[in-house]
This record gives structure tokens, C-alpha cells and sequence, in this order.
């Protein structure tokens, strides 16, 4: 005899289950999209009947988790930035000095971008060549990206002297190139270690220079300043 107490898990249970496959299908046509821009499709031009063929699902599943494609990218977008953006939090707030936490930042960075690839192939495309509101999600993500890090480096009390503007231009330049070199990192190939090095070696160096920069800026430029920056060679 079946108690009271099994037959109200059993709806319970049902209930879960339909959770886990509703996400579960969700998630496959994200994948399915990032596929098949991964095999040189452009987002901007797939069909709902191609990415849900590449998904498994029949057409009329996908109107149960996006209205349009655009709205599938944005969801890619939003997801692609959240966890890069957490991890890179941890690596400022680990207390590292100077250009230790520069480059474990950056080796963070890398080793996110080398295990989504595909995520961020996709927003490398999209930043310049997708649709209206991709391109806006995506500047919304990396002024997240920005604004996150200048609260770190404030509450790390690095660069005290700045004004938050001035930090946030700072951290705006580091985040430009860090979107720039994810290309690039990105088609490095795995049998050239060495070229890889050296890409990291120098971002690095390009973050060290824009810090050392920022550490001798002066919110009202002296005169000496501007002169010596148009000195003839």
C-alpha cells in the first residue's frame, strides 16, 4: 500500500524532473547556436529551424525558452561574462602584489577563454559585427567588467590619488585589451607553446605599462607635463 507521504513526492519529484529537462533543453540549443557559429556560421544569420536541428528538439521547443535568436544571444552573452567576471574578482582579491595579480588575472583570463571558446568566439564576432542589441549587451558587459574592476582596485587601495573617472578610464583601457587580445589567444595553437608564452608575457607587459601610467597621472596636468609630452625627437 502506497503511503500518503510517497504520493506527494511522486508530483514533487515529476515536478523536478520537468525543471531539469526544460533547462537541460535550453542550455542545448545555446549549445547548438555557439556550434554552429563555431563551424563558421554567422549568428546573425542562423535560423531557428537550423539551430534547433542542431539541438535535437523540434522547432516550436525553441519558443518555450527565447522569442528570437537575438534574445538566444543575449542569454550566451549574459552567461559568457558572469563567471569570467567572478573569477577574475578572486584573482584581485587574492592579495597578490603588484604584477603577481596582474598576471594571475591574466592567466585566469586564458584559461577561461581556452575552456569557452566557443562562448567567447561568439561575443569576439558579435562585439562589432552583430546585431544592435548584441552590441549593446556586450558594452553592458564590459562596463561590468570595468566598473567591477575599479571597485577592486579602490578597495585595494591602489592608485588612492585617482578620482573614480580617472580609475574607471584605467580600467577601461585594461578591459579594451583584454577584449582585443581574446582573438588572439584564441587561435593560438596548442603545439606552440612558446608563441603563447610570449602573447601572455606580453599582455602582461602592456597591463604593467598602462598601471605605471596611471600611477604618475596627474588629475590637472602640469604644464611640465604637456611640454614634455610634445618635445620635437
Amino acid at each position: 500500500m502506497r503511503t500518503r507521504s510517497s504520493a506527494a513526492t511522486k508530483p514533487v519529484d515529476e515536478t523536478q524532473a520537468r525543471v531539469r529537462r526544460k533547462e537541460q533543453t535550453r542550455q542545448n540549443l545555446m549549445q547548438a547556436a555557439l556550434t554552429l557559429v563555431g563551424n563558421g556560421s554567422s549568428f546573425t544569420a542562423l535560423g531557428i529551424r537550423e539551430i534547433t536541428r542542431e539541438a535535437g528538439v523540434v522547432p516550436t521547443a525553441f519558443y518555450r525558452h527565447f522569442k528570437t535568436t537575438d534574445e538566444l544571444g543575449l542569454a550566451l552573452v549574459e552567461e559568457g561574462g558572469i563567471t569570467l567576471r567572478r573569477l577574475l574578482r578572486e584573482a584581485r582579491q587574492a592579495s597578490l602584489p603588484g604584477e603577481d595579480m596582474i598576471r594571475h588575472s591574466v592567466s585566469v583570463f586564458v584559461t577561461y577563454l581556452k575552456q569557452h571558446h566557443l562562448e567567447w568566439r561568439f561575443i569576439s564576432s558579435e562585439r562589432s559585427g552583430g546585431s544592435q542589441s548584441l552590441r549593446n549587451a556586450i558594452r553592458n558587459e564590459i562596463a561590468h567588467f570595468t566598473n567591477e574592476m575599479a571597485s577592486d582596485l579602490r578597495l585595494l587601495n591602489i592608485f588612492p590619488g585617482l578620482s573614480t573617472h580617472t580609475l574607471t578610464l584605467i580600467c577601461s583601457l585594461v578591459v579594451t585589451l583584454m577584449m582585443n587580445s581574446a582573438t588572439d589567444f584564441l587561435d593560438a595553437r596548442a603545439d606552440q607553446p612558446q608563441i603563447e608564452k610570449e602573447m601572455l608575457d606580453n599582455f602582461v607587459k602592456q597591463i604593467v605599462m598602462v598601471f605605471l601610467g596611471a600611477a604618475h597621472w596627474e588629475e590637472e596636468p602640469t604644464q611640465s607635463l604637456l611640454s614634455g609630452l610634445s618635445k620635437p625627437k
